[in-house]
């Protein structure tokens, strides 16, 4: 055999183990590395949460933004704010309620009765009284001469082909 491929009678594995001091010492440091780093960042943070406060601009010029809080987290109050402040048509302040509220408004309207005009007699109904007046009394056909009902064409078509 050569050399390269002979192996100790001791099974091939490592003399020296690493010592623990130097594994507790890289983790001990790893973990200060991890506290300095942690209120570093909340020190900066909190340094550009100030600035920006501070610097922000006015969201109307005719109102200065001490009146109107742009950063404050109470949503009605800003939402009554801005809504005595602007005219219509305003941006959304909260698109995922302002669009339930108006479905929900719509899904009211379609379930529901109602006047459309009332002098003219009008009237809305929930579409599933609809679809079962659809059902029973077919779909309305215009009167007159140039409208055809459904079922003439074909009785002419028949009465033509008779000998």
């Amino acid at each position: 055999m050569n050399d390269e491929y002979r192996h100790d009678h001791n099974g091939g594995f490592e003399h020296e183990d690493l010592p623990a001091k130097p594994v507790f010492g890289f983790l001990i440091g790893l973990a200060a590395f991890g506290i300095l780093v942690y209120f570093g960042l909340t020190g900066m943070y909190r340094a550009l949460d100030h600035y920006f406060e501070t610097h922000q601009a006015a969201q109307n010029p005719l109102k200065p933004a001490s009146e109107i809080g742009t950063r404050d987290t109470d949503t009605a109050k800003v939402r009554q704010d801005i809504e005595k402040t602007f005219p219509e048509p305003r941006l959304e302040t909260d698109e995922r309620t302002e669009i339930n509220s108006f479905r929900m408004n719509e899904e009211e309207h379609l379930s529901s009765y109602g006047w459309i005009d009332q002098k003219a007699g009008t009237v809305y109904i929930p579409i599933e009284r609809a679809m079962q007046l659809v059902a029973q009394r077919g779909l309305p056909v215009a009167s007159g001469g140039s409208a055809a009902t459904p079922g003439s064409k074909a009785k002419a078509t028949a009465k033509q082909s008779k000998p």
